[in-house]
C-alpha cells in the first residue's frame, strides 16, 4: 500500500484551486490601440491617409478578438472598406498581409486579439469579456467627444 503524506495531498489540493481559480478569472482588456496600417502605408503618396480609417477600423476588431470567422470577417472588411477607397490591388495586397501576419500565434503587437494577453488564440467572447469591451469602447466615445469640442473651439477661435 502507498502512503502519501498528507501535507503534500495539501499541496496538491492547494495548487490544483490556484491553477483552477487563474483560469476562471477574466483577462483584463488592454486600452484600445492603433497604429494605422502597421507595418503598411496609410494611403498613397498624393493622398497619404487614404485607406487609414479602414485600418483603424480593422484594428478595433483585431483588439476585441474572437473567432475565427470574425477574424476572417474582419480581415474581408478591410479589403472590401480599401477597395472601396478606389485601390483594388492594394486591397488584395493588404488581405495577403494581415491574413499571414495577423495570426494571434505571433506575438505581435497587431496580432488577432491584441487587447488580450498573449495566448488567447481563437475563441468566442464570454459576456464578461464583452462588457470589458463595451466598458471600453464608452470611453474611448466620451475622449473623442470631449477632443471634438475642444477642436471646434480652437478652431471657431
Amino acid at each position: 500500500m502507498i502512503r502519501l503524506n498528507p501535507q503534500f495531498i495539501l499541496q496538491l489540493i492547494l495548487i490544483s484551486c490556484l491553477l483552477l481559480s487563474s483560469s476562471l478569472l477574466a483577462d483584463e482588456l488592454k486600452p484600445f490601440t492603433s497604429d494605422g496600417c502597421s507595418a503598411f502605408p496609410d494611403g498613397t503618396l498624393q493622398h497619404q491617409s487614404l485607406w487609414a480609417e479602414c485600418c483603424i477600423q480593422h484594428d478595433l476588431a483585431y483588439w476585441q478578438g474572437g473567432t475565427i470567422t470574425q477574424r476572417e470577417q474582419a480581415d474581408k472588411a478591410l479589403q472590401s472598406c480599401v477597395k472601396q477607397a478606389g485601390e483594388a490591388e492594394v486591397a488584395d495586397l493588404m488581405l495577403a498581409g494581415v491574413r499571414v501576419g495577423g495570426s494571434p500565434y505571433w506575438p505581435t503587437p497587431f496580432r488577432w486579439g491584441y487587447g488580450w494577453s498573449y495566448g488567447r488564440g481563437y475563441k468566442p467572447l464570454t459576456s464578461e469579456e464583452k462588457s470589458q469591451i463595451q466598458s471600453q469602447l464608452k470611453q474611448l466615445q466620451l475622449l473623442l467627444e470631449t477632443l471634438s469640442k475642444s477642436l471646434d473651439a480652437t478652431m471657431s477661435h
